[in-house]
């Protein structure tokens, strides 16, 4: 009996070092893995389709469909970035001037293909679709790394979420966050030779000539 009574005693430490090791190994669990140099918190763009379907004659658009349709940008109110696009099955272009017509009083034009989109036009109708676009960052915040204990000198899992929140929350046009601007080789060279014009016509600083600092300087003390 003493001897069991021993063995037990002698076991505790043995059973205290392993949960320890345990307790260890769970505040471990929370410490950061990405050892690079790039967040993986990275602005997602989304699209979303808003349609309405018109009656289209010959003429294009009749009064009260243009002012049906009117009403509708206004309730979607137009922004800069909207795409708006017509799906007419007869192409009459005489409908696509009058949606354009309507778009540029808020500063947008009608260019493109019409997007695929559910349900099938009744004969004489055309839809119009609005494409607009969305960037917001996802599973940001994000604080799940509780351990101060960094091991691995990785970055926190909140790395870059306030960089690219603000980035997807500023961009005018969430679509440039995916494919960007093409600008014409045409605009570069106006806008660099309009600079180099600028300074080679600037008056030259040396052609006033000098100053007389001597001036009315000797008169100065006695006054």
């Amino acid at each position: 009996m003493p001897f069991a009574h021993t063995s037990r005693i002698a076991r505790l430490p043995a059973i205290a070092l392993g949960l320890a090791a345990c307790f260890g190994l769970a505040g471990c669990g929370g410490m950061p893995t990405n050892q690079s140099l790039y967040s993986v918190k990275q602005p997602v763009v989304e699209r979303t389709n808003y349609t309405l379907d018109l009656a289209a004659n010959a003429s294009g658009l009749g009064i009260a469909e243009q002012q049906r349709l009117n009403g509708w940008f206004e309730t979607m109110d137009l922004r800069y970035g909207d795409r708006i696009t017509v799906d007419d099955p007869t192409g009459n272009p005489a409908v696509t001037n009058a949606v354009a017509d309507l778009a540029g009083r808020y500063g947008l034009i009608v260019k493109g293909s019409a997007p695929t989109t559910p349900g099938a036009l009744a004969p004489g109708q055309v839809r119009i679709v609005i494409s607009r676009s969305t960037a917001y960052v996802p599973g940001c915040p994000d604080w799940s790394a509780k351990s101060d204990m960094n091991y691995s000198n990785g970055l926190s899992p909140n790395h870059g979420c306030a960089t690219n929140s603000n980035l997807a929350a500023m961009v005018a046009d969430p679509q440039d966050l995916l494919e960007g601007r093409k600008g014409s080789s045409e605009t570069l060279i106006n806008t660099s030779n309009k600079a180099i014009s600028t300074f080679r016509d600037a008056t030259p600083t040396g052609a006033g000539g000098l100053m007389d600092a001597s001036a009315g300087g000797g008169n100065g003390g006695g006054n």
